[in-house]
């Protein structure tokens, strides 16, 4: 749910932004999913490591170990010719090994806390939940989109499904976590929006859901944009749903996932045209900086480091962002940061430090170090749906959604909360409870999340009930017995 920042501190919710591949590269660039077994002491775990070439030159990549509930760990990829190096830094693990068979597979070394081990990563077949598209048939309709964000006078693409019938119906647009994402969300097959897309249009929501600008068919450049700069795109969203002959277009909201939870909110602050309702799925109510340090403590301990190695990591990282914060002239924060981290990690190289350092200055990274969610919950104009997952490592249900839901309170707002009991940071329950397809279970969004997220949706967004007129027929006096019958008129 934090973008390309690449240091040993990164939320476990974003991918990782990579070092260019040299001249040396093979002639395809590395694309796709790569999976195989980590052999621990007592056992071992599956992880898949996906991979995805960005225009500039960089590498765009995450770790996924379901058995340790861990997804989307931040990946640096390091690539010069068959040589390849991945780092996963807030986990102190790494993976140094060859590309082989024109990137079939990928054979090396894995370190981590306590365990070197050889690793064998074979690339996964294409999943068969990305290739199939929804139909443009019953039960609902679908058509491929562009809007303008007029404050980046670039476009953005998507899909918007619209449910059957004449309407005009409520409608959502969905708002992505941290990273450069496209309009699904799909994340080792599994295609978080694209299967909340459907249950909502298929139940009477129209939905918009987007590529993010500089990703697939949108425009503009990811890299440079901070989450307050997001919130124009949720704005723009907004305004194109609320033209479409088919959506109310005092009925629409957004719906958004980690970072882009707090878009949501931030935009419901704005004055003017706020959405009618925000659903927040894992919103961060603590501040950038605090919800940094305790996820860095988390992943360490989950993948066995020792206290010391975990004190030792988050003192680095409360020091780093203190020299970023009173460095303003980036060029100079840059040194500083390169320095730190070439003396506090063996086996950086200068090359590698100052790219880390020149992400971790980058305008989101700075924006996100003070940015705190509770600045602007008094002037959301609107109810908010909170819902998080008991399972979440990234967001901790229990330290983020209280403060939202405090906030909010306080503000008079109507707020709504649920904690959901196994569910993690991508809104999948234990994987037991999985759906078989085809003999093997695939990744699906939680069915009590989806739940909830419609019927508040419809309560929040039902038209009032308009009466039907009545003639009321008032009776007339109460009349004597005339004396002679027919002759007195009726009176009204």
């Amino acid at each position: 749910m934090i973008r390309f920042l690449l240091s040993l501190f990164l939320l476990p919710s974003l991918f990782g932004w990579a070092a260019s591949a040299t001249a040396g590269s093979p002639p395809a660039p590395l694309s796709g999913q790569w999976r195989g077994p980590l052999k621990l002491l007592g056992g071992e775990i599956s992880i898949a490591i996906t991979i995805v070439p960005l225009t500039n030159g960089t590498y765009y990549a995450a770790l996924d170990a379901p058995q340790q509930r861990i997804s989307r760990m931040p990946v640096e990829v390091v690539l010069s010719g068959t040589d390849l190096t991945l780092r996963m830094e807030q986990a102190g693990s790494s993976f140094v090994g060859k590309v082989l068979n024109n990137g079939a597979v990928l054979k090396g070394t894995w370190k981590q806390p306590g365990v070197t081990a050889p690793m064998v990563l074979k690339r996964a077949p294409a999943s068969p939940q990305v290739a199939t598209k929804f139909k443009a048939t019953p039960p609902y309709r679908q058509s491929e989109v562009k809007f303008l964000n007029p404050a980046t006078r670039q476009h953005l693409s998507g899909t918007l499904t619209e449910p059957a019938g004449e309407g005009p119906f409520p409608a959502v647009a969905l708002l992505s976590d941290s990273g450069p994402q496209g309009r699904d969300v799909e994340v080792t097959g599994y295609r978080m929006f694209g299967q909340l897309a459907d249950f909502l249009t298929r139940h009477g929501v129209a939905v918009l859901r987007f590529d993010d600008r500089g990703v697939g068919k949108s425009g503009g450049t990811y890299a440079s944009a901070t989450t307050a700069d997001f919130v124009t795109d949720a704005q723009a969203a907004l305004a194109f749903l609320r033209t479409r002959p088919l959506v109310s277009a005092h009925r629409v909201g957004l719906l958004g996932h980690g970072e882009g939870a707090n878009v949501a909110l931030l935009t419901a602050a704005e004055p003017g045209r706020a959405p009618a309702f925000v659903v927040s799925l894992a919103g961060y109510g603590q501040p950038g900086e605090e919800v940094l340090l305790r996820q860095q403590g988390e992943i360490m301990r989950l993948i066995g480091a020792d206290p010391s190695q975990v004190k030792a990591a988050q003192e680095a990282y409360q020091r780093t962002v203190e020299v970023i914060r009173q460095t303003p002239d980036n060029a100079v924060a840059r040194a500083k940061v390169a320095a730190m981290l070439t003396s506090t990690n063996a086996g950086i190289d200068a090359g590698m430090a100052r790219a880390r350092a020149a992400q971790l200055t980058s305008p989101w990274s700075r924006y996100f170090f003070d940015f705190d969610p509770q600045v602007q919950i008094a002037k959301v104009q609107c109810a908010v749906l909170l819902l998080n997952g008991t399972a979440d490592l990234q967001v901790s249900a229990k330290r983020n959604m209280a403060p939202l839901q405090k906030a909010l309170r306080h503000a008079h707002r109507r707020v709504t909360a649920y904690k959901l009991a196994g569910v993690n940071h991508l809104f999948q329950p234990a994987p037991a409870q999985w759906p078989l397809v085809n003999g093997v279970q695939e990744p699906t969004f939680s069915p009590e999340a989806l739940k909830l997220i419609h019927g508040w949706v419809v309560l929040e967004t039902q038209e009032p009930t308009v009466p039907l007129p009545v003639t009321v027929k008032h009776p007339g006096p109460v009349r004597k017995a005339s004396p002679t019958p027919g002759t007195a008129k009726a009176r009204s």
